[in-house]
């Protein structure tokens, strides 16, 4: 892809500082550090009040850190994860959040997971800038000059933050002609995805690491990981560790796979040399359902911004129902009634689906294409013994609880998380299980805020593990709370086991 297109730099209307000023026009004084405190003041908005402080504090006047210890960077998902909250309390600086990002999209189209500061010490952060090397290890795949970034990327959440960002002011979006700026970013991210990273030749997106998922630690990645050979441990030092507890963060051994398999990429060149199905020549490899199904949601949504730029959206549109036919054909598993994992590495040619039920098989109820009784199953896995959503658990838990694998606290292998919460509520919503969507609505709110916005939580008790103050945890309770689609939230869920699942 030609650098003038996707490399180059997207150029805002605004400066970082006026986007400043204009988001404390908008948040008023610095808030209450907690709901409890803004409610003890008299204030009558307490979540609205400590989410935004959350997202103040942690704005760096040009992007947000999801934490000002834990990760003291720009991180892709969380920033469009972040941008969706932000469009509440100003619009332009959502704008500005996304626009950020994109500036660092290499030429090849992709959009790295992390943008780096270079304000920040090295040492705050690992892998840090002078492990990814992106102005030269990743020069043949079109890495830009003029900032740091990593070569990996993460799930596509992009399009559809856009266009929500678009709709929470249209008229400044378009006065500051935002949707047309963004959407050949946007387009070429797609291209990247569906061209370049379908190794498996179905026409789904496969990632090269666990941290593209975004689901790190996920016990998904168990048995694909287990043929990496880890990095030596002292050639890395684990920056994590020091802001977290180790008994809540990845094993020693899981992040020296995590390690080694970045390394390797990197001298690779990124993939540079990679043109089709099969030309990667990793380790891992994994179509995931929960990362396609954001790429087929934001393919949607991408449909939308193109029709609002007065161009033909029909083919957009046609390859979204496409890519869900796909996603059904190839990930779904009707027995266990939940969307599988597949290991592209392992078993025939075509790989073979992972034993694991993770809340990844159940993110794709977000799309509108899916088969009623796939959507039904799913509602029935997520009520039932596995995740007990409506029963014990009070958020749907990151993993099976009947697995052996699963730990209520340990990143990603357990805990619950707000992001694919709120990603599963709007499933339930778009496809008219309105009374669990309330309720699980309902819990998000109480439980982010009486939490202190944490990173992560136990799903029965709702404690919170990780940072505090993170800042998609503020971002996606803020939208919960303000979104006028969410007005009539408080009912009482029906019973999980009685009620069929409705569709539009």
């Amino acid at each position: 892809m030609d650098r003038t297109t996707t490399g180059a730099a997207v150029t805002a209307q605004v400066s970082p500082a006026a986007a400043g000023r204009a988001d404390r026009a908008t948040t008023g004084a610095p808030a209450p550090k907690t709901t409890a405190d803004a409610g003890a003041r008299g204030d009558p908005d307490p979540l609205r009040t400590a989410a935004a402080r959350v997202l103040h504090t942690n704005w760096t006047g040009a992007s947000t850190v999801p934490s000002r210890g834990l990760y003291p960077h720009q991180w892709s998902w969380d920033s469009a994860f972040i941008a969706i909250g932000l469009r509440h309390l100003s619009p332009l600086r959502a704008q500005v959040e996304l626009e950020t990002l994109l500036r660092a999209q290499w030429a090849d189209g992709r959009v790295p997971h992390i943008v780096f500061n270079p304000s920040v010490p090295l040492d705050a952060y690992f892998p840090s800038p002078d492990f990814w090397r992106s102005a030269t290890a990743g020069r043949a795949a079109g890495a830009p000059g003029g900032v740091q970034t990593s070569g990996i990327v993460q799930p596509p959440v992009h399009a559809l933050a856009a266009w929500l960002v678009h709709l929470a002011d249209p008229g400044l979006s378009r006065a500051r002609s935002f949707l047309a700026r963004v959407h050949p970013r946007l387009a070429a991210w797609h291209r990247f995805l569906l061209h370049r990273r379908d190794l498996g030749g179905a026409g789904l997106a496969a990632v090269v690491h666990p941290w593209e998922q975004g689901m790190d630690n996920s016990p998904c990645w168990d048995v694909p990981l287990s043929r990496v050979p880890p990095a030596r441990p002292r050639t890395f030092r684990r920056a994590d560790l020091d802001h977290g507890c180790p008994r809540d963060r990845p094993t020693d051994l899981d992040y020296g796979r995590y390690v080694r398999l970045a390394t390797d990429y990197r001298d690779r060149g990124y993939g540079a040399a990679d043109r089709g199905p099969h030309e990667h020549r990793g380790d891992f490899a994994v179509e995931d359902p929960a990362f396609n199904a954001l790429l087929i949601a934001s393919e949607h949504a991408l449909a939308r911004i193109t029709g609002e730029l007065g161009v033909a959206a029909t083919a957009r549109h046609e390859r979204a129902e496409r890519l869900t036919r796909v996603l059904v054909e190839r990930l779904w598993d009707p027995a266990s009634g939940i969307f599988r994992c597949r290991d592209l590495r392992a078993g025939p040619a075509e790989g073979a689906p992972v034993a694991e039920r993770g809340i990844t098989g159940l993110v794709p109820l977000l799309l509108p294409g899916l088969p009623g009784d796939v959507v039904a199953a799913l509602v029935r896995t997520a009520c039932g013994p596995h995740f007990e959503l409506g029963g014990r658990t009070r958020l749907v838990p990151s993993h099976d609880l009947l697995s052996p694998a699963f730990d209520a606290r340990r990143y990603w292998r357990g805990p619950a998380w707000i992001n694919t919460n709120w990603l599963f509520e709007r499933g339930l919503r778009l496809h008219g299980e309105r009374a669990r969507a309330d309720a699980l609505r309902t819990a998000l709110l109480d439980v982010a805020s009486a939490s202190g916005f944490s990173e992560y939580v136990d799903p029965y008790t709702g404690r919170g593990f990780g940072t505090r103050g993170f800042s998609w945890s503020a971002a996606l309770a803020l939208d919960l709370h303000l979104d006028a689609d969410h007005a009539s939230a408080h009912h009482t869920a029906g019973s999980c086991g009685s009620e069929r699942a409705r569709h539009d």
